[in-house]
């Protein structure tokens, strides 16, 4: 029996409305109605066009670029959906922003991750869905419930049907640094095939230098694995030096596509033969356009775990989720 709401209410913000009407499709329900404005001062202005009282609201909305409005945007609806007496509220963050502030590097730096949580938990938020966070640990900045998705789920089936089992001794998967070597091993049990490590050597934010790779790649179909990938520096360079070392073909593959500054140039210019990317971010047309990268929807995973978290049924089975040959687009 369900507890926290009378029925399902999905809502969205301006970061990734194309996903959220996926999403309340999937469940066979309208997004909610509701606008996000913004005056002409950038002051952010929320108008609720329905009831939702004692509802179960789920409100769609990655913090990605620009991350402080749609971060205020995310706010300043959950505000509005507490004040209207919604019975619960989920923020779906598919991408969530400040991941990568979740320590301190140096002296006096700030742990944005823990602050992003601490306000989403301030404005009303009972409870957080989101996909592949840069660190795991960051579920432990919350005080209220978070279901965190993986995208390996989704993403290792393109993978295993774009291969043909003949060419399954030909594969090799890549993990472009040594934090993604938990996520690669997963990807490369999953598609049954061996694991490679490149060791590398950040000197400076966005920029890295490839030190060693840790497994022979020479005459293999390399597939690179990240969570994001943001400017694309360390993966395009992971993968020339992958080339050099003789693999044949490189794809590459992560969850969140921030892909900012040069690097539609970077992959393009690249030894990168696909670049598949899931949905969590909206891209933008001239990045959708290009023959390199390919997108996977999100929409159906997280739908079905709106409707678990409704039906307060476990969402573990979705750790194992295999999305159908159509729904690879």
């Amino acid at each position: 029996m369900n507890f926290h709401g009378k029925d399902i209410k999905i809502f969205s913000c301006n970061s990734n409305i194309p996903v959220a009407k996926q999403m309340a499709d999937a469940l066979g329900l309208k997004l909610g109605n509701a606008d996000v404005k913004h005056f002409s001062d950038g002051e952010i202005a929320v108008s609720i066009n329905e009831s939702v009282r004692g509802s179960d609201v789920f409100i769609v909305q990655s913090t990605c670029a620009p991350v402080n409005n749609n971060l205020m945007e995310l706010l300043i609806m959950i505000d509005a959906m507490k004040r209207a007496s919604a019975g619960r509220i989920t923020a779906v963050i598919p991408y969530f922003g400040y991941a990568r502030q979740d320590r301190k590097a140096k002296a006096r730096d700030p742990i944005s991750a823990k602050l992003c949580a601490d306000i989403l938990t301030t404005a009303g938020a009972d409870r957080v869905l989101t996909m592949d966070l840069h660190a795991a640990q960051i579920q432990g900045f919350f005080n209220i419930p978070l279901d965190h998705l993986l995208g390996v789920p989704l993403l290792a089936p393109y993978f295993d049907k774009k291969f043909a089992h003949n060419e399954k001794d030909d594969v090799i998967v890549v993990s472009p640094d040594l934090g993604s070597v938990t996520r690669a091993r997963n990807f490369a049990a999953r598609i049954d095939a061996p694991l490679a490590i490149i060791d590398k050597r950040r000197q400076r934010a966005n920029v890295c230098e490839v030190m060693n790779i840790i497994g022979d790649v020479k005459g293999k179909k390399c597939v690179l694995i990240d969570d994001m990938i943001d400017t694309a520096g360390t993966i395009t360079l992971a993968a020339n030096a992958l080339k050099a070392l003789g693999a044949t073909d490189i794809y590459a593959s992560c969850t969140h596509g921030v892909l900012s500054g040069p690097a539609l140039e970077r992959i393009e210019s690249s030894s990168i033969t696909k670049l598949v990317v899931t949905d969590t971010i909206e891209l933008p047309q001239s990045i959708r356009e290009s023959e390199k990268i390919t997108e996977i929807s999100i929409s159906a995973l997280i739908a079905d775990a709106i409707i678990r978290i409704h039906e307060n049924r476990p969402l573990s089975p979705l750790f194992q989720m295999r999305v159908k040959s159509e729904d690879l687009v």
